[in-house]
C-alpha cells in the first residue's frame, strides 16, 4: 500500500543502515510497468523487514523505459548521500546504460534483469538475483523437449534487448538438444495485434508454441490464441508466471500454458515463502511473483552484509562477490560475473484458476552453487 512506500521514503531523518541509503530505480510506467512494480515492491518489503537494528532508507524513482532516464535516476540517487547499493531496473537496455556510471560511482546494482549481456561487460558492480537467460532458457528448452517430448517449436520473442537475449539462448539450448525451431519471429512490445504472427507461426505446423515476451504481449497473444482455438501447448517466458499477467486472462485461456521462472510464491509449498507471500499481500494488496521475490532476496543479502559489518558500497560489493545467501527462492552465489541465481522452475496452469502448479525444478543449472 502507499503507506509502506511513503514510510520507507521518509526515513532519511531516522537512523539509516549504518548511514547508507538503498535507492530503488525501476520502471513503473511503460511496457515494463507490471514487472517493474513487482521489483519495486520486493525491494521495499526487504527494506521494511531489515535485520534488527537496521533501518532501510530508500528513494524510489520511476525510470520509465528509456536508458537516459535510468542514468539520470542513478545520478540523482548518488547525489543524495552515501549509497550502499541500488535496486536497479530490470530492463536490459537501462541496465547496460547504467553500468558504466555505476563503475564510476562505485555503487553496486542489484537487479532481477534477465538480459544476459549485463553480466558480460566485465563490470564488478552488477549483481543479478534472477536467473539469467543462460539458466532459464536451458530450463525452458529442456522442458519442451525432455518433458513434453516436442521437437517442432515455434518461437515468438520480443524485439527488445530482453527478447533478443532470450532468443539467442533458446537457439543455443534447442541446438544442444538437437532440435531446430520451425518458426522464429520477433514482435515489438507496442504491437496491438499479435494474431498475424500467431497465424504465420501455426502455418509451419509446430507441435508447441514457445514465447519469450513481456507481460502485456504475453497476455495479448494468449488471449488471441484462445480465441483462435489453439490446440498445441504453450511454454512461455517468466512474464507469464506473474499473477498480474494471469489476471489479464480468464482461467480457461490459461489452460495448457506453462512458463519458466525463478520461483512462484503464490504456488506455495514452503513455509518461509508463504510467510513472504502473506506479508507482500498485506503491504501491497496484490500477489507477489518471482521478480518481487528475487529483488527481496537480493536486498536481503545486501542488508545481511551491512548487518555483518559492511559500512561502504565497496564493502557491500565484496560481500556479494564472495558470499553465499540462502534466500527464499534459492541459494545465491556469484559466478564471478555477478550472476547470483542458478536455478529455475517450470509452472503450469490447468485452466481452473489463475494459480499455477510448480511441475519441474532445474536446480544449480550452472554448477556454481556448492
Amino acid at each position: 500500500m502507499v503507506s509502506l512506500v511513503v514510510g520507507l521514503m521518509t526515513v532519511a531523518g531516522a537512523a539509516r543502515a549504518d548511514g547508507l541509503s538503498f535507492p530503488v530505480l525501476v520502471p513503473l510506467t511503460g511496457f515494463l510497468s507490471l514487472e517493474g512494480t513487482s521489483q519495486r515492491n520486493g525491494a521495499l518489503l526487504a527494506l521494511k523487514e531489515a535485520p534488527a537494528g537496521l533501518v532501510g532508507a530508500a528513494e524510489t524513482i520511476d525510470t520509465g523505459t528509456s536508458p537516459e532516464a535510468a542514468v539520470t535516476a542513478l545520478e540523482r540517487a548518488a547525489g543524495g548521500g552515501p549509497v550502499g547499493a541500488v535496486a536497479a531496473s530490470m530492463l536490459g537496455t537501462q541496465m547496460l546504460a547504467m553500468l558504466p556510471l555505476a563503475a564510476e560511482l562505485k555503487v553496486p546494482l542489484v537487479t532481477v534483469s534477465g538480459t544476459a549481456a549485463i553480466t558480460e561487460q566485465n563490470n564488478p558492480w552488477v549483481f543479478r538475483f534472477f536467473p539469467g537467460d543462460a539458466v532459464t532458457k536451458t530450463a525452458h528448452a529442456r522442458y519442451v523437449v525432455e518433458e513434453l517430448k516436442k521437437s517442432r517449436p515455434a518461437v515468438i520473442y520480443q524485439t527488445t534487448a530482453y527478447g533478443q537475449s532470450g532468443k539467442t539462448h533458446l537457439d543455443s539450448a534447442f541446438r544442444a538438444l538437437n532440435v531446430t525451431p520451425v518458426f522464429q519471429e520477433g514482435v515489438d512490445p507496442t504491437a496491438k495485434d499479435l494474431l498475424p504472427v500467431l497465424t504465420r507461426a501455426l502455418a509451419t505446423n509446430p507441435d508447441v508454441l514457445v514465447l519469450h515476451l513481456h507481460a502485456g504481449p504475453t497476455a495479448l497473444l494468449l488471449k488471441q490464441a484462445a480465441t483462435s482455438g489453439l490446440s498445441i501447448p504453450v511454454v512461455a517466458g517468466s512474464a507469464m508466471h506473474q499473477p498480474s499477467t494471469a489476471a489479464l486472462l480468464e482461467p480457461a485461456e490459461l489452460k495448457g500454458v506453462c512458463a519458466e521462472t525463478a520461483a512462484s510464491p503464490v504456488s506455495g509449498g514452503n513455509p518461509a515463502v508463504e510467510t513472504f507471500t502473506a506479508s507482500y499481500r498485506a503491504a501491497f494488496g496484490k500477489e507477489p511473483d518471482a521478480f518481487a521475490l528475487g529483488q527481496y532476496d537480493g536486498m536481503m543479502m545486501v542488508l545481511a552484509a551491512v548487518k555483518a559489518g559492511a559500512k561502504t558500497a565497496e564493502d557491500v560489493r565484496k560481500a556479494l562477490s564472495v558470499g553465499r545467501h540462502d534466500g527464499l527462492a534459492m541459494r545465491y552465489a556469484s559466478d564471478g560475473k555477478g550472476n547470483m541465481a542458478h536455478s529455475a522452475v517450470i509452472v503450469c496452469y490447468d485452466g481452473s484458476n489463475r494459480v499455477p502448479t510448480l511441475v519441474k525444478r532445474y536446480d544449480n543449472v550452472t554448477g556454481v552453487v556448492k
